[in-house]
């Protein structure tokens, strides 16, 4: 499978997502998608992120904008954190790599001199048409979430 690539239409996928929900790309047509990929659950930065994502939700709402959180933990990990942090939106589990290998998000790490395969900090966000308008690659959080939301408002 190719990953994604500015300004071509998204492949449609299907995935398990919080609240029993199965989220398939095509059926969001209509409405323009940001997906942000992030390494862990409750971890700091993770965990600004996507309150972050969540004191903004009206504004994305405003901008015809869908917002998911992806990482390879699972529904369980994802209930928990959802719920711990309110967050307004679904977060998708991907365990078994699939969105993360589409996305091309995987990427070598280093973490206290040990090396691993891990999810760089991601963010994509895709038009009401199903194409990739925009990507955001080894994202630091601060300022990120602004930035996203001002590219939605845009589209």
């Amino acid at each position: 499978m190719n990953s994604v690539s500015i300004d071509k239409k998204v492949p449609s996928f299907t995935s398990q997502a919080t609240s029993e929900q199965t989220i398939t790309l095509s059926d969001l047509q209509g409405k323009n998608v940001v997906i942000y990929f992030y390494p862990k659950d409750s971890t700091p930065g993770c965990t600004t992120e996507g309150q972050n994502f969540r004191d903004l939700i009206a504004e994305f709402e405003a901008a015809n904008t869908l917002i998911f959180g992806v990482s390879r933990d699972s529904l369980r990990a994802h209930e928990n954190f959802k719920a711990k942090q309110a967050f307004p939106f679904e977060l998708i589990s991907d365990p078994d790599e699939t969105l993360c290998k589409l996305f091309d998000v995987i990427k070598l790490k280093k973490n206290y001199g040990r090396e691993y395969m891990g999810i760089e900090r991601s963010t994509f966000l895709i038009d009401s048409e199903g194409v990739l308008k925009q990507e955001w690659r080894g994202v630091k959080v601060k300022g990120h979430v602004d930035e996203v939301l001002a590219a939605a408002q845009a589209l």
